[in-house]
């Protein structure tokens, strides 16, 4: 018997392995959703880069119904999206502003549909946003303009009204800087004890699942790391 059912969408990335492995280690049933499968997982759901926003929608649909059945999940949690700088100048200004609103808002829209279909009354929904989009990113506008759609959604998704399950809970994280293996690449010289640990992530995820100590439904959480502990505001 497993301690529960969950979806991991972007569950093949870095933070999503450590979601996935810790729910697993965990004795949980893990489905996730993703460009490629993660072998860790009990089930895959696999969309194509290609394909539209509409169509991404589709797959993930039917995708969850082959997997899941009748069975309803305890938690969606979307910790999918990437980064792309530039500021309005930029030649690829409405290149990365496009692969920006993709991976976060394609991903966090679809997440809100899956929700109202396949979550558990009193379920869970994560949202991935970030806390440098609370304020203007002028040097990375595409991130920031996707994000700050984030956290709009996260807001109207805690609203009795948004069609989410009764009782369902949806809150987006707003790291600043999360420690992965890509970011401390591209930032050797950074100071990483103010960086987020994905394990801490996981962790605070598992948490709220199991409806300990979470925020009102709607809420945006700031994580601010500084000498490695983390805080939420």
């Amino acid at each position: 018997m497993s301690a529960g059912k969950i979806i991991v969408y972007g569950g093949r990335g870095a933070l999503g392995s450590t979601v996935v492995k810790h729910f697993k280690a965990n004795d949980w049933w893990v489905g996730t959703i993703d460009l490629a499968a993660n072998e860790e997982a009990d089930a895959n759901v696999i969309v194509s880069k290609d394909a539209n926003w509409s169509t991404q929608a589709e797959v993930v649909m039917s995708g969850l119904e082959g997997v899941l059945g009748t069975d309803k999940v305890d938690a969606i949690i979307n910790v999918a999206g990437g980064w792309a700088g530039g500021n309005a100048a930029s030649k690829e200004f409405l290149k990365s502003c496009e692969m920006m609103w993709s991976q976060s808002v394609w991903s966090s829209t679809i997440t809100a549909q899956a929700a109202s279909r396949f979550l558990k009354e009193g379920g869970f929904v994560a949202l991935p946003g970030a806390k440098p989009a609370l304020e203007g990113t002028a040097g990375m506008i595409g991130y920031g303009l996707a994000k700050a759609a984030v956290h709009q959604l996260t807001k109207s998704l805690g609203d009795e009204k948004s069609g989410l399950p009764s009782g369902a809970t949806t809150v987006a994280i707003l790291p600043i800087t999360l420690d992965t293996p890509m970011n401390r690449k591209w930032m050797s010289g950074a100071d990483f004890s103010t960086w987020t640990s994905l394990e801490f992530v996981a962790e605070l995820f598992m948490k709220w699942t199991k409806g300990q100590d979470r925020p009102k439904s709607g809420s945006l959480v700031q994580l601010i790391t500084k000498d490695n502990k983390t805080e939420l505001r």
